[in-house]
């Protein structure tokens, strides 16, 4: 799994290192970290591309990101592409969770599904929260979300 900085630079060491890299760093700098997980698609001529971030808020002094980009072949119905999503945020918020515990930064799944049930999304929300809570995960759906309906949904080509 190939993860970048906004600015492109490959992370080329396992992501759970690089992220507790973070950790030290910002902590040692005095920033207290908040980390937001989240993913979005986009279906374009039958291919889905999924972008999955990591966000790092510093209480008062902005964030940074890392990103994972990936593309599927599958032709998935809205709801299955949503749970999907919250899968890969999921996916990556289980191989990190020990260190967000280990380090007392709270952490967030974001899931790109809209609370209004007039949109189509919102089919998938019941499965999704209970998906993402019986993970033992907080969790943020849209408007609140934004980790994956501004920052993810920004690096979906």
């Amino acid at each position: 799994m190939i993860w970048r900085k906004f600015n492109g630079q490959i992370i080329a060491e396992p992501i759970k290192q690089s992220v507790q890299d973070v950790i030290l760093r910002e902590h040692e700098d005095g920033n207290q970290l908040k980390v937001c997980i989240g993913t979005d698609s986009q279906v374009k001529m039958g291919i889905t591309e999924f972008a999955t971030v990591i966000v790092f808020l510093r209480e008062g002094r902005g964030g940074f990101m890392f990103i994972h980009n990936e593309t599927s072949t599958i032709n998935y119905s809205i709801k299955e592409r949503m749970l999907m999503e919250v899968a890969k945020s999921i996916e990556i918020a289980y191989e990190l969770c020990d260190l967000f515990t280990l380090y007392d930064v709270d952490m967030e799944v974001h899931a790109d599904i809209n609370t209004n049930p007039q949109f189509k999304s919102n089919e998938a929300l019941r499965e999704a929260t209970g998906y993402i809570l019986g993970m033992g995960f907080a969790f943020k759906a849209k408007p609140e979300a934004f980790a994956s309906s501004s920052c993810a949904n920004k690096m979906v080509h």
